[in-house]
């Protein structure tokens, strides 16, 4: 569970109620004033039509499914992948490249079992990290299309927000023969427009920003994975491997990193 995202909405949540009660002298009738599922409708129901609209059906979907990482994002520990790493140039130095098709077998990530794969195939040095690359390229850009899914839907849902007030504005000018009417008319047209700013500013663009951050740390995490493969089929010494990995990390995670030489010739 990602603490931050959690703790942010829940703290929002919190400071948006008791805002409210303390402008409503603590009345708890004052959060039903906020509430207005006509308004609800046509901000969170328009703001998701108008983004069904601007992508395929199948990114619809994927990018609603990808709101959950803001809460679980994938779990991805760089320290032991340079571990394994190292444990892999320890393994081709004694035993050969081939060796390495049995520990690709057991990995669990799939990305770092294709490249190993291809080193063991003895595909060119330079074909291999164009495929890893490619591959990698091509996830930024999967991340980069949802975060921005979620930009637009920041820009969506304030329209929707002015198109809801529009309407109630409409209705409340054909009321203005009842004087009694027009200020609850008014409340209820300025609702969508509060909506249409929470769904922008509460949801949509802190998740596009959470998204990206997500995104930048498993890039990074595969960007290790691709200079260790090379590292690897290079030849290079496993120290130096676990030396040059390291570099990636930030220096509190480094002392992480198990001794990638321990069994390696010197």
């Amino acid at each position: 569970m990602e603490l931050g995202s959690l703790i942010g909405l829940i703290v929002g949540a919190i400071l948006i109620i008791v805002s409210i009660l303390i402008l409503g002298e603590w009345a708890p009738s004052a959060l039903g004033e906020f509430v207005d599922a006509p308004s609800i409708l046509i901000v969170v129901g328009g703001s998701i039509a108008a983004g069904m609209i601007s992508v395929k059906m199948k990114n619809f979907v994927s990018s609603l499914k990808a709101f959950g990482k803001i809460l679980k994002p994938p779990v991805l520990n760089p320290a032991g992948a340079i571990d394994t790493i190292v444990q892999l140039a320890n393994t081709a130095r004694k035993e050969g490249v081939l060796a390495l098709e049995e520990s690709a077998a057991n990995m669990e990530d799939q990305f770092l079992k294709k490249g190993i794969m291809l080193i063991v195939d003895g595909t060119d040095p330079e074909l291999v990290k164009g495929i890893m690359e490619t591959e990698l390229n091509y996830t930024e850009e999967r991340h980069g299309a949802i975060a921005v899914f979620y930009e637009n839907l920041a820009a969506y849902a304030p329209a929707w927000g002015m198109m809801g007030t529009m309407i109630g504005l409409v209705l409340m000018l054909g009321q203005l023969e009842d004087p009694d009417a027009l200020g609850p008319m008014m409340a209820v047209a300025l609702i969508t427009t509060f909506y249409g700013a929470i769904v922008a500013n509460y949801i949509c663009n802190p998740a596009a920003s959470k998204l990206k951050d997500i995104s930048k740390e498993e890039i990074l995490f595969k960007t290790v994975m691709v200079e260790g493969m090379l590292s690897i089929q290079a030849g290079e010494n496993p120290r130096i491997i676990e030396e040059k990995l390291k570099s990636f990390l930030a220096p509190a995670m480094r002392s992480s990193v198990g001794e990638g030489d321990k069994g390696a010739e010197e």
